[in-house]
């Protein structure tokens, strides 16, 4: 087998370690690209390809996330990982953990944790990497490693939100979710969503936010009640698609472009925490992208008229 098509062979583990580590599609994928780089230029063949790419990979992006994390400081409004749409990398055996670690809520728990931590964390509790691999990825002891691992559990075991675990009952809830949602349906709406529910949305200040800080059951129902039939008159679209392992949907134009993505957080079968990404760098890897201010606009014309 080739260089290149080993590489090829681990392209979906190496860009689902980096995503996870930068909540970024543009940012994993040249994460991805350097690492090619960097292994094609090198002079032996590692014994190990796996773990010589899982830590180059790693690192890559431990140094994007240091400096990432200066811009996210000035970021305007809420900041969310880019969607994704589908994990490239499966692995049945973990498929547990490489779910609960794909979700929104996970993504935002990791960025509390220091940028070891975070590698730590994923490696070895999200990918299942042995200590051994997991210290030559991030250059640190085993013993390090060890303790850098307690913490970061101790951290997203304190904040971790507990979702429903039933594939079929969360898909069944965001089916009557969004057909209320479509219909206008105050009161349906309000019956699928927890009392202190929240909706908040992510427009980087480059396209109009879904939903500013909407709490409350009440609020949050009457907001989605109110848009949505209206933006079926100006034939948006509403496709309902799993983002991020979780239930939600694409928010499209009349011309088929992205608007926005919803993802859908749900426990003891009511929505938790409704979370919109319409910044338009985030939603560039799903296609063309709608100018959001000018749906914006023809949004309010319609609701006045």
């Amino acid at each position: 087998m080739t260089r290149a098509e080993e590489f090829e062979n681990l392209r979906p583990l190496l860009f689902s370690i980096a995503y996870r580590l930068l909540g970024s599609v543009a940012e994993a994928e040249d994460a991805v690209q350097e690492t090619w780089l960097r292994y094609e230029s090198t002079p032996t063949q590692p014994t190990s390809t796996k773990a010589f790419l899982s830590a180059v990979v790693t690192r890559i992006s431990i140094d994007v996330l240091r400096s990432a994390r200066v811009r996210r400081e000035t970021y305007v409004g809420p900041w969310f990982p880019e969607p994704l749409l589908t994990d490239p990398y499966s692995d049945p055996a973990r498929s547990a953990e490489l779910a609960d670690s794909l979700s929104m809520a996970a993504l935002l728990l990791l960025e509390r944790l220091s940028p070891l931590e975070r590698a730590v964390f994923v490696l070895r509790d999200v990918f299942g990497f042995n200590f051994a691999e997991t210290a030559s990825a991030v250059g640190r002891s085993e013993a390090a490693c060890r303790q850098l691992a307690v913490r970061a559990r101790r951290h997203m075991d304190e904040g971790r939100p507990r979702f429903e675990a039933d594939r079929h009952e969360r898909e069944q809830l965001a089916a009557r979710f969004f057909n209320a949602v479509r219909d206008g349906d105050v009161d349906g709406v309000r019956e699928l969503l927890a009392a202190d529910v929240q909706m908040v949305g992510d427009g980087g200040g480059k396209a109009p936010a879904l939903a500013k800080g909407v709490t409350g059951a009440a609020n949050v129902a009457r907001v989605l009640a109110t848009i949505f039939p209206v933006l079926t008159k100006i034939d948006a679209i509403l496709e309902p698609h799993e983002v991020n392992g979780q239930p939600g949907a694409i928010l499209r134009d009349r011309d088929g472009k992205v608007a926005s993505t919803l993802t859908l957080e749900m426990l003891g079968g009511r929505i938790q925490t409704i979370r919109a990404i319409s910044s338009p760098d985030k939603l560039a890897h799903l296609g063309p992208v709608a100018d959001a201010w000018a749906l914006q606009r023809e949004l309010n014309q319609a609701r006045r008229t």
